[in-house]
């Protein structure tokens, strides 16, 4: 019997020895790991491992809470798998993932990765599929190689296991730690606060650079839901009702006066043509070209109404600029990167396609892409618009490089406008010369740039400036149609943004026009460039020329009832008193009536800016206190219930986009 016993001990001592030294290898991979994996992303992103050490080192608390975050998001894939070299693989393909895509975001738009960027869904993967570069490529491999090593662990560190209790009470308590720190929980608060947690919501770029890619993502969670104003209530839309209505009263008599003789009193045709990625090339100052590629921009903007509008977007993001223009809301109040075509429109919103419909027009959306692109078969429903033609709708189109070009859909408008009995609204968005501009789309360029650029710079330039040309003279189909039209007509043409022109805005940067590719480090002038679009409108009939040095994309729409002498519903009205003092509203750049640049809002407008915020927020949040006081029927009005018959809109259709629907994101009352 006691012969029997020594053995065991022997065996039971090894086993111990084993037990000890798989626990030593889970706690230092559970550790190790999320440091490695932070570091890694960091480097990916920043693109620079002195930078990315120089932060780590800087920073140490905001250096621990991305190992923390990392940490919880392994321990519970752990906590669901039970292997540690294959949730570690999971870990890094998530968190490799998000490093690229933040990195690629940021070099092409100036914009990170953000929660809600997970709904694009197609959006994503079909530009996706236009982006290529060895930078990418070699962030793809690096990924990779870091999965395939994590997962080779599998055959190297001793098996370890934890009890399934211990594994569940593991994964719970790291789901809530995840869920804590993104909804920022009172007690997270207070770990975010004691760590110097500095979160810049209004730029997050600088954001992330600051706070780290793991922590900025997590913390971007909770602005996913629109918070309700501090300010908000029933009172204090009461109040703002009453200033737009005093506004109001002392413009009546002249409006209607004007209106009489505007256009031989006839409804005009009113026709926005909202060219991608559309600017004016010849504005680098140190570039100089072989001819005018924009001589009807050029000539408008001598002899019409003419100036710049500010965009909230840089190089993508079309449609926060279809929103600003079309509701009179601004991307200001909403967050950082967010898209309310994808998260917020799923209810009717009052908008410029509504408020002509009520006053006997056809509103009607071109666009010659794919309806689906930022759910706008749904959103233009909800926006108002009696009818939507996408692509799918053109018949035998022309293209021009990768898309429908300018002409194509230049053709379409002057053929909506001729069989239609009722005067018409078109909110028109092209997509020929949508980005990138590094492969000579166009074939030979007609446009030579000359200046102190490389090769590579001047071949993308050169592209952009034919595609641009390309939609100057698509403004000048229509013009040279509807000049002989005996139907009175006002085209407002303008861009969404600057073209991305390479990578780390290298045109930008190597013509002089900005002084660093570092957007972080930009003069408020510099922003203000970055973000101006020229801005022409063109009519039949006589109308007052108006020089507009700058506006924002969210006043263009009351300033152009302004210029029909129409009346203003509500919160169009309220936009036009708020351009009077703060023609230029961003979220990191507010540009007063005397041109004056400040990069917070100046106490003068506080107060008037305060009003807008709450008339978006109860516009499209809210409780529709407004509609108490002023505009009912417009501000409350729905779908149009024949939307896009014309075009055989299809229950599966229907269904599709009420799926969509679904994904939106609701904001706290």
């Amino acid at each position: 019997m006691h012969l029997n016993l020594k053995p065991r001990k022997r065996l039971s001592s090894k086993k111990s020895s084993s037990r000890l030294g798989a626990s030593i290898s889970l706690v230092l991979f559970m550790i190790g790991l999320p440091i490695l994996s932070v570091v890694g992303m960091e480097f990916l992103e920043r693109g620079n491992f002195a930078e990315t050490m120089q932060w780590i080192t800087s920073n140490q608390p905001l250096f621990v809470l991305n190992v923390g975050l990392s940490f919880f998001l392994l321990a519970f894939i752990y906590a669901l798998v039970g292997s540690l070299a294959i949730s570690g693989s999971i870990s890094t393909l998530i968190l490799g993932l998000m490093a690229i895509i933040s990195y690629m975001k940021v070099k092409m738009i100036g914009e990170p990765f953000f929660p809600w960027d997970i709904l694009l869904n197609k959006e994503s993967m079909d530009i996706a599929s236009l982006v290529t570069g060895k930078a990418a490529l070699i962030r793809i491999s690096a990924v990779a190689a870091a999965i395939l090593i994590v997962l080779a662990l599998r055959w190297i560190i001793p098996r370890a296991t934890i009890p399934v209790v211990a594994r569940i009470g593991l994964g719970l308590f790291s789901l809530y730690a995840l869920y804590a720190f993104g909804i920022k929980t009172p007690l997270a608060g207070k770990v975010l606060d004691h760590a110097g947690v500095n979160e810049i919501v209004w730029d997050q770029q600088q954001n992330y650079a600051n706070n780290g890619l793991t922590l900025a993502f997590t913390l971007n969670v909770k602005n996913s839901i629109v918070q309700k104003p501090d300010t908000y209530s029933e009172q204090a839309l009461a109040a703002a009702a009453a200033n737009i209505q005093e506004a109001a009263v002392q413009k009546d008599a002249g409006v209607r006066k004007a209106k009489a003789t505007l256009a031989d009193g006839k409804q005009p045709n009113v026709i926005f043509v909202m060219s991608e990625a559309f600017w004016d090339p010849t504005l680098l100052e140190n570039v100089t070209f072989s001819e005018d590629p924009l001589p009807t921009i050029h000539r408008l903007q001598k002899e019409s109404s003419s100036g710049y509008l500010l965009s909230p977007q840089y190089g993508g993001g079309t449609s926060n600029v279809e929103f600003e223009v079309l509701t009179g809301n601004s991307m200001s109040f909403l967050p950082g990167g967010s898209i309310p075509y994808q998260q917020y429109i799923s209810k009717p919103v009052p908008s410029l396609a509504s408020y002509f419909a009520d006053h006997g027009y056809k509103s009607m959306g071109i666009h010659s892409y794919e309806g689906w692109f930022w759910d706008r078969n749904s959103v233009y429903k909800q926006l108002g618009f009696e009818a939507f033609k996408s692509s799918e709708h053109f018949d035998n189109p022309e293209m021009k490089g990768y898309f429908i070009s300018d002409a194509e859909v230049a053709r379409n408008v002057i053929s909506e406008v001729d069989k239609t009995e009722n005067p018409m609204f078109i909110y028109t968005v092209t997509m020929q010369n949508h980005g990138p501009y590094d492969d000579p789309r166009y074939g030979e360029n007609q446009f030579k740039a000359t200046g102190n650029l490389s090769a590579q710079a001047k071949s993308i330039l050169e592209t952009y400036t034919q595609g641009a040309h390309d939609a100057d003279q698509s403004l000048q189909m229509m013009i040279d149609h509807f000049k002989d039209s005996d139907e009175p007509t006002l085209i407002v043409f303008y861009g969404d943004h600057l073209p991305m022109l390479g990578m780390d805005y290298q045109v930008y940067k190597e013509a002089g026009f900005i002084s660093t590719s570092d957007a972080n480090k930009w003069s408020l002038e510099e922003i203000k460039k970055m973000h101006s679009i020229p801005l022409v409108t063109w009519s039949n009939f006589d109308m007052p020329k108006q020089d507009i040095p700058l506006l924002s994309d969210s006043f263009l729409g009351a300033h152009v009832l302004d210029m029909l002498h129409m009346e203003k519903p509500a919160n169009f009205a309220l936009d036009a008193e708020l351009a009077k003092q703060v023609p230029g509203l961003l979220s990191n750049l507010i540009v007063d009536q005397d041109g004056q640049l400040h990069g917070s809002t100046p106490e003068s407008a506080a107060s008037l800016i305060n009003d807008y915020r709450n008339v978006q927020y109860d516009l499209m949040f809210g409780k529709q206190y407004l509609a108490d006081y002023l505009d009912h029927d417009y501000l409350t009005k729905g779908t149009q219930a024949d939307y896009n018959a014309e075009f055989g809109t299809t229950e599966a259709a229907k269904s599709e986009a009420q799926g969509s629907n679904d994904t939106k994101q609701p904001s706290t009352q």
